[in-house]
């Protein structure tokens, strides 16, 4: 048991231990939580099997001292070893929706999955009329599930070179029920991709661009290097991506992707293409789409 572990002895006292120890280890927080607060108390509660969303009523409840120390552990591993809070809970929240993820995939997290909800309008026009759906480089799982969600006659198609990933897809598809709806391909992109036309392609691709990748956090090099490195402009995928989808789209078909703060390499990779920039909450630069229409031109 942790010495220290007698020392505590509520929910509020190991608030305030956990947010001076995340400060002063000067922890990066980019997997969900915006700051030291939040996220201390996002591993307090989880640990403690509370409910996630209600720190007021337990703060001075007394802890046992085999409770502190099971809080005490998760909050040394992330200060220490500074492993992403979602792989120490295997779990990632997209919304209202819950993924199990570990270190086989990157931790949710995508400005795509803010469109889905609201069926990506006004870009795409009846969801009801939505039946072929495909997402390549699915990691996890995340945005086919809530893209069967929204689009209920749709098929999803998810794409991912990575075994280990689709292991981890495979269990969260599973979980959400949707193995008649999703179907999970081992593919280099559109390799081994069925023969058919979708009405819908999205990808949250790798796209982090060689100079930031040697800056990153040491959270995010704990995650799967594959499914970040996006090559020197960040833009070696997406290339692929929107060179392969003129062959993959429906007639008024809808290309829609992810490159975070890539902009300036996408319209340089892209000069022949008007893109539309979709805004999201982090602005109008994280998220770009094509029409079928602008391809076949």
């Amino acid at each position: 048991m942790n010495p220290l572990a007698h020392t505590f002895q509520t929910p509020r006292d190991l608030l305030r231990y956990a947010i001076t120890r995340f400060n002063g280890a000067k922890l990066f927080f980019g997997h969900g939580s915006s700051d030291a607060l939040d996220e201390a108390a996002y591993l307090i509660l989880h640990t403690l099997k509370l409910p996630l969303d209600k720190l007021d009523p337990f703060l001075d409840a007394r802890l046992l001292p085999e409770e502190v120390d099971s809080v005490l552990t998760v909050i040394e591993r992330r200060s220490v070893e500074r492993v992403p809070a979602a792989y120490l809970t295997n779990e990632g929240w997209l919304g209202t929706y819950r993924f199990y993820v570990d270190e086989r995939v990157i931790v949710p997290r995508s400005f795509i999955a803010e469109l889905i909800p609201h069926q990506l309008s006004p870009w795409v026009g009846d969801p009801d009329a939505v039946t072929d759906i495909l997402d390549l480089c699915t990691g996890s799982g995340c945005l086919p599930i809530m893209l069967a969600d929204a689009f209920p006659q749709a098929q999803v198609d998810a794409v991912d070179i990575s075994t280990d990933a689709l292991a981890v897809a495979r269990r969260n598809v599973d979980d959400y029920a949707l193995q008649e709806r999703i179907t999970l391909i081992e593919s280099d992109l559109y390799d081994q991709v069925p023969d058919k036309k979708y009405d819908l392609i999205i990808s949250n691709p790798p796209y982090v661009n060689s100079d930031s990748m040697a800056k990153l956090p040491q959270e995010y090099r704990r995650e799967p290097q594959i499914a970040l490195a996006g090559g020197s402009d960040g833009m070696d995928l997406v290339r692929k991506i929107v060179a392969g989808a003129k062959q993959r789209l429906k007639q008024n078909g809808v290309l829609m992707v992810e490159i975070g703060n890539e902009r300036a390499f996408a319209e340089a990779a892209f000069p022949d293409l008007e893109l539309t920039w979709v805004s999201t909450s982090a602005g109008d630069d994280m998220v770009f789409l094509v029409t079928e229409e602008q391809l076949k031109r």
